[in-house]
């Protein structure tokens, strides 16, 4: 059985450039920037790239709950973490690949871990040509220098998932992705208690793996980032979140959204759906939280799903389900 956090966002966005892919020499002009867009059918997503959203997780850790983040170091073309998953929690959410060149004498230190928060990336749930901008910088006398960038106002969808079985345990496994401590690493001292009897793995105390795990998930109320933000102030917190905790790995929430007449909107017959058929995997409720202002004509829909499924399911707002999700988290990791 994997025990897995399953998570699905949808980000209301106005007017914003959150992830560009720069200037082409293809260009009409030098200095005309673009957003990322993915095609599907012929047509144009807009889309922030999974690492971009991986960037503001960490950092948002970092700046709200003093997470201290591995520091990087670099060997000409490669670059890696201090893989040390004890002293920085964000080597055991967000994995790891530490492999130096070896130089002679040494014994073999490479470290290698899967991340346990895994994500998509954040895309458009509808198709959408992005807006061209003309602008100029002109503080100074003279002709004044033309520029183009791209915006779009849609609204992104989401998913993650975090693999509970493996927050704060690291193996010795001689397999890549599962090397994450070497057979001559030095346990901590403060951690030495935490050994297996075989010496093949260390799970770390299970308040200190319920902290990392919630940690995570109270981020997601106070993430911030991407690009243009001096322009194009966007918020990326989710106006809409759904969470819950499964005995599976296989991602259930894909298709909580779609298109409406062109308009995104929630899919609540999907959500039907999933508590209907899989409902011996669910470890928790299902937790839909959703803000006021944002798809308030489902209101009515998210009540009546709430009523058919009265000990499953808990509509509420963004902050409270993943708060009353994080009351959870404990009874279900060992």
């Amino acid at each position: 059985m994997a025990k897995t956090v399953q998570g699905f966002v949808l980000i209301d966005t106005w007017g914003a450039a959150l992830n560009n892919a720069g200037t082409s020499p293809s260009e009409r002009t030098d200095n005309i920037v673009r957003t990322k867009i993915i095609w599907r059918d012929g047509k144009p997503y807009p889309y922030v790239s999974g690492q971009a959203w991986r960037y503001w997780w960490r950092n948002t850790l970092a700046e709200h709950f003093d997470w201290k983040l591995s520091p990087v170091s670099r060997e000409k073309k490669i670059a890696y973490t201090e893989a040390d998953p004890f002293t920085y929690p964000d080597d055991d959410i967000f994995g790891y690949m530490r492999a130096p060149k070896k130089k002679k004498g040494e014994s073999n230190s490479t470290r290698t871990r899967l991340s346990v928060l895994k994500n998509s990336i954040l895309m458009s749930v509808g198709p959408h040509r992005p807006v061209e901008d003309f602008g100029t910088f002109s503080r100074f006398e003279g002709d004044p220098v033309p520029y183009e960038h791209e915006f779009y106002s849609t609204v992104l969808k989401g998913m993650f998932s975090i693999d509970l079985d493996r927050v704060g345990v690291f193996l010795r496994t001689q397999r890549a992705g599962y090397q994450n401590l070497p057979s001559d690493y030095e346990i901590p001292t403060e951690f030495k208690d935490m050994v297996s009897e075989d010496n093949e793995y260390v799970k770390l105390k299970k308040d200190i793996r319920v902290g990392r795990v919630t940690d995570v998930l109270k981020a997601i109320l106070h993430m911030d980032g991407g690009a243009m933000q001096a322009r194009h102030l966007t918020k990326v917190t989710p106006s809409i979140i759904v969470l819950a905790a499964l005995d599976s790995g296989n991602h259930l929430f894909a298709h909580f959204a779609h298109t409406e007449d062109d308009v995104a909107r929630l899919n609540v017959a999907s959500i039907r759906q999933i508590l209907r058929d899989y409902q011996d995997q669910f470890l928790t409720k299902l937790y839909v939280g959703r803000e006021e202002g944002f798809m308030d004509d489902i209101a009515g829909a998210l009540d009546e799903l709430s009523e058919e499924f009265k000990d499953q399911i808990v509509v509420t707002t963004v902050k409270q389900a993943i708060e009353g999700f994080c009351e959870e988290v404990p009874d279900i990791m060992d």
